[in-house]
This record gives structure tokens, sequence and C-alpha cells, in this order.
């Protein structure tokens, strides 16, 4: 079910109940940090693995040491500048965090979400939520209440409707090892913006066993379709000449191809655009009866980095 009712959604949650929420990023499946109940449901409605760790959202900055304990400078640094934001921290965690949360580490991932719906629903509640991408494990993430309605229907108590998701992709997660600023999965916040506050930062941001933060694993965010990532598209498109194929371009069209089976994320060559629509042009292409989908590189940089990580994990080639 499909609501705006934010008391309903408040009620559900006092309950021990899951919903689908909405962020600036993806939609999240919703529940509270501290019951472990709630937790396991999530875990099972995802099928996700509980070796891979959650996010924990909370309504503004004060609520920091609530999760959290042993908060470098820098962590206060850029919270206080991407916060309301798609910015995830990896820290030391407060004790009585589940350690169903953590996957059993002693680090907790945590953020504050840039979505109204997100916020007035936080304030509205006496605990944080935890929330990974409410979709099914290594599927596509949703950008709006239908892609999870879709997903899980009555597995859910209700999806809480909040529009597109205006960002589009994943938070950037970033961590704090030996002095250094670790990015442990790329996302919505470009590289070069951490930089700005936390200089060079280090890259570790794939692990198949035991990962640290979500979204490290090699591979996720991918369509039931064969879906392949090329720097060349018309060199695929000539290799597999004898499939329906749907292509997935950074900029332009194909010009001898026919165009219902092409979807451009931004003639205007926005790499904040392209993130925005990226998830549901891979739903809309993922529902096409196709054989194959076929997805161009975009450049890497800013946020071009981040979408390439999203087609590469979604990629068998």
């Amino acid at each position: 079910m499909i609501s705006k009712d934010i008391s309903l959604a408040v009620q559900h949650l006092n309950q021990n109940g899951i919903i689908g929420f909405p962020t600036e990023t993806v939609y999240g499946l919703a529940g509270n940090a501290f019951d472990t109940e709630a937790i396991h449901k999530i875990f099972e409605v995802k099928k996700r693995p509980t070796f891979n760790p959650l996010i924990v959202h909370i309504k503004g900055i004060e609520d920091l040491k609530q999760v959290a304990t042993e908060i470098p400078p820098i962590a206060y640094e850029l919270a206080n500048a991407f916060w309301p934001g798609p910015l995830t921290l990896i820290l030391k965690k407060q004790p009585y965090i589940p350690d169903l949360v953590t996957a059993n580490q002693d680090t907790v991932a945590v953020r504050v979400p840039n979505h109204p719906v997100a916020l007035e629903l936080l304030h509205q509640l006496d605990f944080p939520l935890v929330a990974p991408s409410a979709n099914p494990f290594t599927s596509i993430s949703p950008t709006s209440a239908e892609h999870v309605e879709n997903y899980f229907g009555n597995q859910i108590n209700m999806v809480l409707e909040g529009g597109e998701c205006s960002a589009g992709i994943e938070s950037t997660i970033i961590g704090f090892e030996n002095n250094r600023v670790v990015v442990y999965r790329l996302g919505a916040l470009a590289l070069e913006e951490i930089e700005k506050i936390s200089g060079s930062v280090t890259l570790l941001n794939k692990k198949d066993k035991k990962p640290i933060a979500p979204g490290m694993l090699l591979k996720h965010y991918a369509p039931k379709t064969d879906f392949i990532l090329t720097r060349n598209v018309q060199e695929e498109l000539d290799w597999y000449s004898d499939k329906k194929i749907g292509l997935l371009l950074y900029n332009s069209f194909m010009p001898d191809f026919e165009r219902k089976n092409q979807i451009v994320l931004s003639e205007e060559s926005d790499l904040k655009i392209a993130a925005s629509k990226l998830y549901h042009a891979m739903h809309k292409l993922d529902k096409m009866n196709l054989d194959l989908i076929i997805a161009e590189r975009l450049p890497e940089f800013g946020l071009g980095i981040s979408i390439n990580d999203r087609l590469e994990r979604a990629s068998k080639k």
C-alpha cells in the first residue's frame, strides 16, 4: 500500500513494522534501529545476507552521539558540510546498537537524509531508522514508491510516498582509518566535493567477504535482463545483432537503432541529471522483454565515476 500518511508510518514503525520510505538517494526499507525484530524482518524481506551491514538514519547531527562514539573532528567537518545529504559516515558504534545492524562489527554507518518526508518522519519518532535500499538483494534500487510496491507488495506494512528521488543513486560512504579518509562506496556525493574538505581520500570500495559498508559487493544493482557495460556501443550491437537489445546511453541516441529501445540519461551531458535518471531507466529497460541491455560507460570524473561503479556491478561483462 502506497500512502502519504506519515502518522500511519509512525504507527507501523512503533509496532515493530517495516515500511518503504523516500530519501533523496533511493527509497529505503526502514525499521526501528534498536528493534531486532524489525531488523530481522528487513533482512528476510530483502533476502539480504546478514554479513552485509545496514545504514542508520538520524534526524540531525545532534543525534550522532546517540549511535556513534569516538567521533573524529574531520567527521564533524564533513557532517556539517554535507548533512542533510547523501554522505554516510562509518564510525565506532555505541555498544547498544544491535550487532545485526553492523554485521557484528564495531562500527556503524550513519547519515541524515535530505528529503522533507524522511526528515518529518524521523522527527516524529523516538528512535533512528535502519534503512537499506528497498529492493531485493542485488536488484535495481528503487527511486519511486511504485518500484517498492512492485518489489514487495504486502510483504511490508506500507510505502510512504515521497515522489521521485532527486539524487537517484545511493549515498557516498566514507570512514576513517589511521588518520586516512577512506571511501567505501562511491555515491551521489562526488569525491571532489569530499576532498575539498578532507584532502585526498583512499578508495576501498570492493569487498565480497565481510564488507565494512553496504554496496561493496561485486554483484549489485542488477536487472533481471542480461546487462553489459561498454565504451563502444556500436561494437556490441554488431556482436549481438541477433538479439533484441535495449540501450542505456549517456548523452545521445544511436541514429540507426530503434528509438523506442533507447534511453538517454542526459542530452545536456549533466552528470547529476544522469544519476537521477539511472535506476528509473534501468527499471524501464528491464520491463521491455529484451534479450540484452547494453549500457554506455560515462566519463570518468565527478558523478560519472559513481554511475560507472553502479553499471559495473550490474554488468556481467
